[in-house]
This record gives structure tokens, C-alpha cells and sequence, in this order.
């Protein structure tokens, strides 16, 4: 029973060595803005209610709009689907907000498809082969960078990141530690579902 309780315990240790390992990538990685030009912006969505976006998403989108403006894609692609109980999605609602914004609607793309990262980057995977586009610069959280990139991956799309400076959830917020650490646990599933 000692030698199984031993092992037990060795493994509890290795299990949370790597947990603090991904924890330490992730805070990492959200420090890091790759903002360059790109052949397209991707917002990731995040919650709207009833077409006016969160305060998240509109921190998002406003990061779009500054990258745009600074020349760095000639389009914006919002992504985001519809939630239980609303009438429109989240890409709609960006799209409307970036429209009162004057941004072109030529310059906007939807991709109201999926409720999840995943479903959302296989949309925006989908859309960039069928245009052969080379790169995208994705927006969001911070705390969500490092898994968008392996979720990029995933979709053969070759992309970077640049986080929004002004969310509620931005570095140093009371809400980060939280979003880090669940992202530390969603890390490893993406990482997996790259071979699936």
C-alpha cells in the first residue's frame, strides 16, 4: 500500500508541475501583442445583448478597429454564434458596432457559426482556404492568446495575436488570475485536439 500511495503521490506532483507549467505559458503568452499587417482581423466573440456587444466584446471590437485603421488588414471578420435565448448572433452584433463605427461594410466579414473557440476558428479556417489568405491577426482576451494559437494550428492558418488593451478581463484586472487558470486547464484539450 506505501509503494501505491508513493506513486499516488509522485503523480499528483508531476500532474501539478505541469499544471503550473501551462499556467506560467499561458500568463506568458498573454503579454505578448504580434500585431503586424495581416491578410485579415479575426474577433473572436464574446456575449452581446440583444445587438449591443458586452463590454468584452466591445473591447475587442475597438482593438479591431484601432489595428484597421492602423493599416494592419484590409478586412475585419467577426465570429461568434447565436446563445441560448438570443435572436441574433454574436458576429452580427459586431458587425452592426463596427457599421456605427464607420467602418466599411466591404471590410466586414460574419462567421456566425459555432458558440466555442473551436467552432469559431474552424469557421475562420473554412473562410481563409477558400481565399487562399495567408496570415490572420487574431483579437481577443489576453488571457485567451495562447490557446487561439493552437487552435490556428489546428486549422493549418498561420496566425498572430493581439490582445485587447481595454477589456475588463485585461492584465492586471481583478478577473484575470481566474480566465488564466481555466485556460491553463482548456491548454492541454487543444493542444490534443490538433492529432484528432
Amino acid at each position: 500500500m506505501h509503494a501505491l500511495a508513493r506513486w499516488l503521490f509522485r503523480l499528483a506532483g508531476l500532474v501539478g508541475l505541469g499544471y503550473v507549467a501551462l499556467l506560467v505559458w499561458v500568463w506568458r503568452v498573454s503579454r505578448e501583442d504580434q500585431r503586424q499587417p495581416a491578410d485579415a482581423i479575426v474577433v473572436l466573440g464574446a456575449a452581446q445583448y440583444n445587438g449591443r456587444p458586452s463590454p468584452v466584446l466591445r473591447a475587442r471590437l475597438n482593438h479591431a478597429i484601432r489595428l484597421y485603421r492602423e493599416g494592419m488588414a484590409p478586412v475585419i471578420v467577426v465570429t461568434g454564434g447565436v446563445a441560448p435565448g438570443d435572436v441574433i448572433s454574436e458576429a452580427a452584433a459586431g458587425h452592426r458596432y463596427l457599421l456605427a463605427k464607420a467602418i466599411p461594410d466591404s471590410a466586414v466579414v460574419i462567421r456566425p457559426e459555432g458558440r466555442t473557440t473551436d467552432a469559431s476558428m474552424a469557421a475562420v479556417g473554412r473562410w481563409a482556404r477558400q481565399r487562399d489568405l495567408g496570415t490572420i491577426l487574431l483579437v481577443s482576451d489576453a488571457f485567451h492568446m495562447g490557446r487561439l494559437r493552437l487552435e490556428a494550428r489546428r486549422y493549418r492558418l498561420q496566425a498572430y495575436t493581439s490582445p485587447a488593451p481595454a477589456s475588463p478581463i485585461a492584465p492586471g484586472s481583478g478577473l484575470e488570475w481566474t480566465y488564466l487558470a481555466l485556460e491553463a486547464f482548456k491548454v492541454p484539450v487543444a493542444w490534443l485536439r490538433r492529432w484528432w
